[in-house]
């Protein structure tokens, strides 16, 4: 009887063991589960809606700012990759009542009509004028309304000439300062059977005909639209004389009458193919190039200008701004204080290509070694030249390329055609 009890026990004290260790793994997990909880209620979620293919290039970027700061979570939501059609979800969400998104990826076009309609917060407060000047002046600028900034620049672009080195270099030619040189050499060559064309433009009905007519117009000595003032020059000789200049190099045939209904990518492969000696497109056809058949075989410059005139570049380029409704301000700053940091472009740019808005960037060693025009890229964007930083630059834009197109498909004189864009503007601004 006394050892049937003892080996009842005895099984008692080993369950209860048994069930001693089950126990305290389930304490332990729901430990560990508890915490989790806690310390996911402790995170906060800052959201951001970014084109697709951009998105998937920011992943490593993501992954390294929650990594230093686990406190946050970084949600990137992709979207189109067509840039009207993120603008347009942007503000959808933001007419529809309190946006979803802490940050607003900008195009630098959309800053003024974003901060008019009240929808960012200002920045100024963020950030020191010493840590500004560390960014190219144009992307910054860029960023500003009414004296307010809004958006801190993260990757940059900028309108310029690519050449070609060995067709100049072998009928002795420098590169071209003036239109007046680019329309004689392009001339020259295509008489010589150099190349077939000349010169390729954006020419197309859409946002990249007014990027490039804004060059146009700086190297000529006019002006679109003085944002301080308001003042129209688009009826100005020198506006004018802008659109005929593009009209002659259709004209002479040193451009193909189709570059009127050329975009970027119709031009780089002209360029590309080696049928033209000269090419207005954006710095990333530079890394495209050097691994077509003509790498080796061309640079590229400011653009061409009139002689008692300066180029200028016109200045494209993202950055971050943040949300007015945005719950988080101080976590939504340390995003873009991470994601437009030096470190943050560096690594961004070396695996993409993409052009820094850090002046110290462009002669990095790192991307330097890997992208050895950047140098050059630097003497191109420092000159750049705004599209007009105003609230209804949509509006005055499509009233531009409707009359920009009219002109260079010869339906109206350049005369009529920019006095007509002139008096629409004036009744848009009023």
């Amino acid at each position: 009887m006394s050892f049937q009890f003892s080996f009842r026990i005895s099984n008692l004290l080993s369950f209860l063991k048994k069930q001693f260790r089950y126990i305290s793994i389930l304490l332990i997990i729901l430990f560990f589960v508890l915490i989790n909880v806690v310390y996911s209620a402790e995170k906060t979620t800052i959201t951001l809606m970014i084109q697709a293919l951009e998105a998937a290039q920011w992943q490593n970027l993501v992954e390294k700012f929650e990594r230093e700061n686990p406190d946050i979570d970084l949600e990137i939501i992709s979207a189109p990759n067509a840039t009207n059609l993120v603008e347009d979800l942007y503000t959808s969400a933001f007419l529809l009542g309190d946006s979803p998104y802490d940050l607003v990826y900008l195009d630098i076009v959309w800053v003024q009509k974003f901060a008019a309609a009240n929808w960012l917060k200002p920045l100024n407060n963020f950030i020191s004028e010493d840590e500004l000047k560390q960014f190219l002046k144009g992307d910054v600028e860029g960023g500003k309304y009414q004296d307010s900034l809004y958006r801190i620049p993260f990757r940059s672009d900028g309108g310029m000439l690519y050449y070609r080195t060995d067709l100049l270099e072998k009928n002795g030619y420098n590169p071209p300062e003036t239109f007046t040189e680019l329309i004689n050499i392009s001339q020259d060559l295509q008489a010589k059977g150099k190349a077939k064309w000349g010169y390729v433009w954006q020419g197309r009905q859409y946002e990249g005909l007014s990027a490039m007519f804004v060059e146009v117009l700086q190297g000529f000595g006019g002006y679109w639209i003085n944002s301080d003032t308001l003042e129209v020059g688009l009826d100005s000789p020198e506006a004018i004389a802008s659109v005929q200049f593009l009209l002659d190099t259709i004209k002479k045939g040193i451009s193909p009458s189709g570059v009127t209904t050329y975009a970027e990518e119709e031009t780089r492969r002209i360029f590309e193919n080696g049928q033209t000696v000269f090419l207005r497109n954006w710095p990333y056809v530079a890394g495209l190039a050097s691994k077509s058949e003509i790498a080796g075989k061309f640079s590229l410059k400011p653009m061409v200008h009139q002689p008692q005139h300066q180029s200028g570049a016109c200045q494209g380029g993202w950055g971050l701004g943040m949300s007015k409704n945005t719950k988080h301000p101080e976590e939504a700053w340390r995003v873009i204080e991470f994601i437009t940091s030096e470190d943050s472009q560096r690594d961004f740019i070396l695996e993409t290509g993409y052009v820094p808005s850090r002046k110290s960037l462009f002669n990095d060693p790192q991307i330097v070694e890997k992208y050895p025009y950047y140098p050059q890229l630097l003497t191109v964007v420092e000159n750049s030249v705004l599209r007009p930083p105003i609230a209804q630059y949509a509006q005055a834009s499509d009233i531009l390329q409707r009359y920009l197109s009219a002109a260079l498909t010869q339906t109206m004189t350049p005369e009529n055609a920019m006095k007509k864009a002139a008096t629409e503007t004036r009744q848009l601004l009023n």
